[in-house]
């Protein structure tokens, strides 16, 4: 928008005496006639822009018309340009008007504030991906972006975990979360609140009707909420294991969320260490199985019994293959 680029334009004169208008349509891909036309507009407007002809010409700004943003302490500035960075702003579509948002501060921050808020842009990197993320299907976040902005209901057709039939849901949005590199809509269904992970969305469809939120609710209370839900399972099972010390790292980094506990070490040996992992059911004790022999299950007698059971299935599997 033309408002926008002027603003930009105004920004930017303020970090130099004088800029090259080649330089100007280059950073606001734009020609450098249109250049020429917004300093005009801007100097219709009061705003003291001028322009020098020649090789060291440029346009620039009268001394002392500052457009600041005031208020901001040293600290602030970090914080902002640190949050800025994260890459949701790509996957929602918003990287063009990310980084003119970031141009726009930058330019506007108080002298004092600008080393730190730029070096903090360039030492801090918010990668939320985890390693070895397995490959996730193609979404369309930026029409979902658009669709929860839109404060109407929605229709989505959605897969849930381990089924292959897909369900029909009419949804009151709440909005999105970005949680680990993944992305959920965040939703009531009947006046429950409900997550949706996008990657099984097939179909958004946008109604005519009006979003019926419950009275007081917001999208960061809702997310708390259904975030707790999803952590405090119900303990169905108690399990004591053994874990390799050598390999405790690796064993906490997979299956830490489970532990109920710092693990301790184990009476007359230096090798290993034991831990209590909760599991809703007993069967659950098969996610230990990728540890191989650098975890032991020691109690109670049906935990071992079903790691038996699975071993032998195990067995029989490869043996019949």
């Amino acid at each position: 928008m033309k408002f926008d680029r002027l603003l930009s334009i105004v920004l930017l004169l303020q970090h130099r005496d004088l800029v090259p208008a080649k330089e100007l349509a280059e950073r606001l891909e734009v020609s450098q006639r249109t250049i020429y036309r917004d300093v005009e507009a801007l100097s219709a407007a009061g705003v003291p822009v001028y322009a020098e002809r020649g090789q060291d010409g440029g346009i620039g700004l009268l001394a002392g018309f500052r457009t600041d943003v005031t208020g901001l302490t040293t600290d602030e500035a970090r914080a902002l340009f640190v949050l800025a960075s994260q890459s949701a702003h790509s996957a929602l579509g918003l990287d063009h008007a990310h980084g003119s948002a970031l141009r726009k501060v930058m330019a506007a921050l108080p002298a004092p504030h600008r080393p730190a808020a730029e070096l903090t842009s360039r030492r801090i990197l918010i990668e939320p991906d985890r390693w070895h993320a397995a490959p996730r299907p193609e979404t369309d976040l930026e029409a979902l972006y658009t669709a929860v902005l839109s404060d109407r209901r929605l229709r989505i057709r959605y897969r849930h975990s381990g089924q292959t039939a897909l369900r029909t849901y009419t949804l009151d949005p709440y909005g999105l979360v970005a949680k680990a590199g993944t992305w959920y809509l965040v939703a009531d269904h009947k006046g429950k609140p409900r997550l949706f992970r996008t990657d099984r969305l097939s179909q958004v469809s946008l109604l005519a009707a009006e979003a019926r939120r419950r009275p007081g609710a917001e999208l960061t209370q809702v997310w708390h909420d259904l975030r707790r839900q999803v952590e405090d399972r119900s303990v169905g099972v108690t399990i004591v294991v053994r874990v390799r010390r050598e390999r405790l790292d690796m064993v906490t980094r997979i299956a830490g969320g489970y532990f109920t506990g710092p693990p301790v070490p184990e009476a007359g040996t230096d090798e290993w260490l034991r831990v209590e992992v909760a599991y809703p059911v007993v069967e659950a004790v098969r996610h230990l199985l990728q540890f191989g022999t650098d975890i032991q299950v020691v109690s109670p007698p049906e935990a071992r019994a079903e790691m038996t059971r699975a071993i032998a299935e195990l067995a029989d599997h490869y043996h019949a293959a």
